[in-house]
């Protein structure tokens, strides 16, 4: 046997390391490997791709991305207590999976890694967001990934998609929709992962654009959006006072009434507000 076939089941894995889910880490561990398989499938075609995984615990994930036909796997771990697990996948696909136990958010992946370059992971729960936002704000754009497939906490997931006038729409829906694509490709369950979270989890699937949907300077559109957001509830030319002496004008310059609120402003609106106020 070779490959994914010589492995032991992940639960054996586990009891063998000692691999208890800590919550300091944000760990839930995916242990069906159906489940696994279908979310690596869902990263498209890796066969001729670099894949980073952030993340990967026992290595459920880690197996179906090799399994699928990956051509090189970066998984970066920071619980020590994982690595040897990893270690022994390692070795059942010679070459292709390189171990960090790491800091992702300490880390520069890309030097250990050749385009076309794809993310795919199970995020630790206290990380992902962080992580997301740092994708998707680079100094310079394209980044250096091709598309991400990524797990979170299903009320994040739905705030990536949310689309204006939804009580999910806010800073992050604009954030990520500027430069990518987005969509929820699957939702799973509690009882998916070991130990079951209090919540449910969704798997969210993005494409980065080659440019931005429209023209805006990064860090003007990032501080209007959190200013918007910060007071949702407040109409913009309340949100936004202080900001620009006329601000009502510039609202209306770019196509956002003064008193809409900031849940009801399109993202087009925003860039055009983000190049207004410089």
């Amino acid at each position: 046997m070779s490959g994914i076939d010589s492995l032991p089941p992940l639960r054996d894995v586990i009891t063998t390391h000692g691999l208890s889910a800590r919550k300091s880490l944000g760990q839930n561990f995916l242990l069906d490997l159906n489940l696994t398989a279908k979310i690596a499938r869902m990263a498209g075609d890796i066969e001729n791709a670099d894949v980073l995984e952030i993340g990967p615990g026992p290595g459920g994930l880690t197996r179906g991305l090799l399994a699928e036909g990956a051509r090189r796997v970066l998984a970066v771990e920071k619980d020590a207590r994982c690595i040897p697990a990893l270690e022994e996948i390692a070795s059942a696909y010679p070459g292709r999976l390189e171990v960090i136990n790491g800091d992702a958010l300490e880390l520069d992946p890309t030097e250990r890694l050749t385009p076309p370059i794809k993310v795919a992971a199970n995020l630790p729960y206290n990380v992902g967001t962080e992580l997301l936002v740092r994708w998707l704000t680079p100094p310079s754009w394209p980044p250096f990934w091709q598309s991400l497939t990524l797990m979170f906490q299903r009320e994040v997931a739905e705030r990536i998609v949310a689309t204006p006038g939804s009580k999910a729409y806010g800073r992050l829906a604009v954030l990520v929709q500027w430069r990518a694509s987005a969509q929820i490709v699957l939702n799973l369950p509690p009882g998916a992962f070991t130990p079951p979270p209090k919540v449910s989890s969704a798997v969210v699937h993005l494409t980065a654009l080659n440019a931005p949907r429209f023209p805006a300077d990064p860090k003007a559109l990032e501080r209007v959006v959190a200013r918007a957001f910060n007071q949702r509830r407040k109409m913009m030319r309340a949100a936004l006072k202080g900001m620009a002496p006329d601000i009502e004008d510039r609202l209306i310059a770019s196509g956002i009434e003064p008193t809409d609120r900031a849940e009801t402003v399109g993202l087009e609106q925003f860039c055009a507000l983000a190049r207004n106020l410089g």
